[in-house]
């Protein structure tokens, strides 16, 4: 009976890697190196999960309309490293990001940096250029 039910984990396991491996994308696939941004906005949300993290910010367009960007960053975790908390992104804080925008054009980025009204300028990405290797 332990084989048998040892077997059914094992096969469970083998099946369902693929699956979230596939899931996970890479920049490339997503994100264009030729379309770099340069954003300055408000906080509109930050939805700290895994596993990238995002930050809404609320950009004003030339024309006076709002434009809500979503920038994808690192994992809770890496930013917490990097010295970077949730409480430091509340709604309606002034922030600069930079990073590169998504293949298809919408109001999506993957961060690379994020400047804080403190001046403090963090690493936010993950994958890219200029990620770090470790």
């Amino acid at each position: 009976m332990r084989t048998v039910l040892a077997a059914c984990v094992s096969s469970l396991l083998v099946l369902g890697g693929p699956a979230q491996a596939l899931a996970h994308h890479s920049f490339a696939a997503e994100f264009d190196i030729n379309r770099p941004i340069q954003l300055t906005g408000t906080v509109a949300k930050v939805e700290w999960i895994n596993p990238h993290a995002w930050i809404h910010v609320d950009v004003k367009k030339p024309d006076g309309t709002t434009e809500t960007w979503a920038i994808e960053t690192g994992t809770p975790n890496t930013l917490l490293r990097r010295g970077l908390r949730k409480q430091d992104l509340p709604a309606g804080t002034e922030v600069k990001v930079s990073g590169y925008q998504a293949r298809d054009g919408t109001a999506k980025a993957n961060g690379t940096n994020v400047t804080l009204p403190d001046g403090r300028a963090l690493f936010i990405s993950s994958i890219g250029p200029g990620a770090p290797t470790k």
